[in-house]
């Protein structure tokens, strides 16, 4: 399993490329992770890593000149790797890892497939890599129709990525398959409200909206400080609790906008702990903008029976459908509305709370992910 990524680093992909792993090995595969020279080794995972890069030590998400040079460090270490343990499938992780996929899939002559969780071009111009229709954008728009005619199977974290893939690459509808995110309930469910918060030395009494995830404009951040300050402006007595990285930045525009008696910032919160500190929360949000690319914090939220408020997408109504409340899209304003309604709705909060909980014990288990994808190696290995 490639994954060209600091894994892991407590953020949405890496869990993803964990719990995967996790649920195959549980279905009896072995599995082998590949990855940068940072992060950290998780419980149960075999795990190798490339040589160690000094100078290189950045743990967020997005693109960087300094990665290709990891990469090719990537190539040659999962070529030993693969020269060890003869793998039957070569499973990669986002773009970069498929385009080493590939060329091991030359090599070793096996099955290779992509898991797919947003376009390598939309998400370079999301994160202000480079302009729609600079000559950059031309190339990475080649070089991602390339990976994508190469690879013999995908797996998409929503199935608007599956749509993406189908109607803008005109990838062949039989090769892609959605296998959206999911949450390992015994490890994420509600647990008690108000030693959550003494963790925090926040009192019962404070209304309190929690976020998880990275801190930056492409998760809605900045957006959403926006929609703080309107509930402020409105008089509305609420508490922020903001967890993820990197958060200085955040924790400055808080100050600078007179918010910073009402926000907490915790820093990288450990995925072990997570479920705890969600705990504490009344609502949760997800301000995220992107149309196609997964929000897997949402099945966290979910399991841990918190009411969410999001902007109105495919993706989020696709993981939240009648458990989400949907703020049009971009809307800073509604979505504060959004937001105060709920905390002032004690019964909708509740009635949420439980479908959010039944849909993540029902309808979103690992162990039923992990069974998809081993029905896709089947298929792949018996061509």
């Amino acid at each position: 399993m490639l994954a060209p990524t600091p894994y892991f680093a407590d953020r949405g992909c890496h869990v993803r490329i964990y719990e995967e792993a996790r649920a195959l090995i549980d279905l009896g595969c072995q599995v082998q992770i590949v990855t940068y020279h940072i992060g950290r080794d998780m419980p149960g995972i075999p795990t190798a890593r490339i040589p160690r890069i000094p100078w290189y030590r950045r743990l967020t998400a997005g693109p960087s000149w300094q990665k290709p040079l990891l990469d090719l460090l990537l190539f040659f270490k999962a070529l030993s790797v693969a020269r060890s343990c003869h793998p039957q499938i070569i499973h990669a992780h986002l773009h970069e890892g498929a385009f080493i996929g590939i060329l091991l899939k030359t090599l070793l002559r096996i099955p290779l497939i992509m898991d797919f969780q947003g376009s390598l071009t939309v998400e370079c111009r999301d994160h202000g890599f480079f302009r729609q229709g600079s000559f950059l954008d031309r190339i990475f728009g080649a070089i991602e129709r390339h990976i994508n005619n190469r690879v013999d199977a995908f797996i998409t974290s929503s199935s608007a990525g599956a749509e993406l893939l189908v109607q803008q690459w005109q990838v062949p509808s039989q090769k892609v398959t959605a296998v959206i995110d999911g949450v390992d309930t015994n490890h994420f469910h509600p647990y008690s409200r108000s030693e959550a918060r003494q963790m925090f030395s926040l009192p019962d009494g404070v209304p309190l909206v929690v976020y998880l995830g990275v801190l930056n404009s492409y998760q809605g951040v900045d957006l959403f400080l926006s929609s703080m300050q309107i509930l402020r402006k409105k008089g509305c007595s609420v508490h922020f609790l903001l967890m993820g990285y990197p958060e200085e930045q955040y924790r400055q525009k808080a100050d600078e906008m007179g918010m910073a008696h009402c926000v907490t910032f915790t820093g990288k919160v450990d995925y072990a702990e997570a479920a705890r500190f969600l705990s504490a929360g009344d609502v949760a949000i997800s301000p995220k903008l992107s149309l196609t690319e997964a929000n897997g914090k949402l099945f966290n939220y979910m399991a841990c029976g918190l009411p969410t408020v999001v902007f109105d997408t495919p993706v989020n109504r696709e993981i939240l459908g009648e458990g989400g409340v949907y703020a049009v899209y971009g809307d800073a304003e509604d979505f504060a509305t959004k937001i105060e309604a709920l905390l002032t709705d004690p019964v909708r909060r509740a009635d949420l709370s439980r479908i959010g909980v039944e849909k993540a014990e029902n309808e979103h288990s690992w162990r039923s992910r992990g069974a998809m994808i081993t029905t896709i190696y089947h298929k792949l290995l018996q061509r």
